[in-house]
């Protein structure tokens, strides 16, 4: 690591938070408060706007926290400076400590100021919302901080896109609870597939990553079992997310405006061939990671279109 990696004092500003949340992320999570907004709204429960965009501006700040604390993570571990091969923006944190921009320290500082206000007005939605509410958003506390931070660190460990599936579920699932204020079995069937296909963005960016995770013991999915398969978990996951969903439909579950979501797949199909085609050369695999995240947020947004029949 560059000694200004260390020492380095950060010029703060909006524009410089805003690169340690890692934005472009952050979609998936927009997209899964969207889908929770429209699971509560298929149901006619959708309650208060202003509870909505708590609801999300929350969830952002609970996401951008853990990217923080991922990079503050990889920077001690070594994981972001010895990756020589990964595809910025896709992987290879925010490249904000290894460049000397920020301290790993600044991170993890920020992190928990973020957490901290989190906690607060989360607890003020839990009052307004339900009392499952507090037990859903520790639920994502205890996975945001878990997936990084030791003694877990369960994205080391082959966890961590376990971690996130559940995360992003309860993402989704959160937010239809602020609006109804009881748990709901359709909103656990609306976030069943969105969660299997954000783990499978997890798994894809970790094609590119496999090399110098290994080095600095980093043991993600894909070094645990080899980008082969790997490639074919990516492949199977999809196909049970997008026929999870049919199932859900055919079960009265959810509304056959749900199948719209289906038109995710191809693009999931086309993700799945890229990774096992391109799966030891490094530098194609960026199409294909592009097209999983792709079909995560097509999947979620017409899912929620297809709900509300918009």
């Amino acid at each position: 690591m560059p000694p200004s990696a260390v020492s380095v004092r950060p010029r703060w500003s909006v524009a410089l938070l805003l690169r340690m949340a890692r934005p472009g992320f952050l979609v998936a999570t927009l997209v899964g408060c969207v889908l929770g907004l429209a699971s509560a709204c298929a149901a006619g429960a959708f309650s208060s706007v202003p509870r909505a965009l708590v609801t999300v501006l929350l969830a952002l700040l609970l996401h951008a926290a853990a990217n923080m604390l991922n990079d503050h993570a990889d920077a001690l571990n070594g994981a972001d400076a010895a990756n020589g091969q990964g595809l910025f923006p896709f992987t290879g944190g925010s490249r904000l400590v290894q460049s000397g921009v920020v301290r790993a320290l600044d991170m993890h500082r920020v992190a928990l100021v973020l957490l901290a206000v989190v906690v607060a007005a989360g607890a003020v939605l839990a009052w307004h919302a339900g009392p499952a509410l507090w037990w859903i958003g520790l639920a994502g506390l205890a996975l945001g901080w878990a997936y990084s931070m030791p003694p877990l660190a369960l994205m080391a460990r082959g966890w961590g896109e376990v971690a996130v599936g559940l995360a992003w579920g309860l993402v989704v699932v959160g937010t239809d609870y602020v609006q109804r204020g009881h748990a709901a079995l359709p909103a656990v069937a609306a976030a069943t597939g969105y969660a299997l296909l954000v783990a499978n963005i997890l798994i894809g960016n970790g094609f590119p990553d496999a090399a110098s995770d290994a080095q600095v013991g980093k043991r993600t999915l894909v070094v645990r079992l080899g980008t082969r398969r790997a490639a074919l978990l990516c492949l199977a996951l999809a196909l049970t997310a997008h026929a999870g969903l049919a199932l859900w439909v055919a079960a009265g579950v959810l509304p056959a405006g749900a199948l719209w979501a289906l038109g995710a797949l191809p693009l999931s199909l086309l993700g799945a061939a890229g990774l096992w085609r391109y799966r030891d050369n490094v530098q194609r695999l960026r199409p294909a990671l592009a097209l999983g995240i792709a079909a995560a947020v097509v999947h979620g947004l017409a899912l929620a279109a297809g709900l509300c029949r918009l």
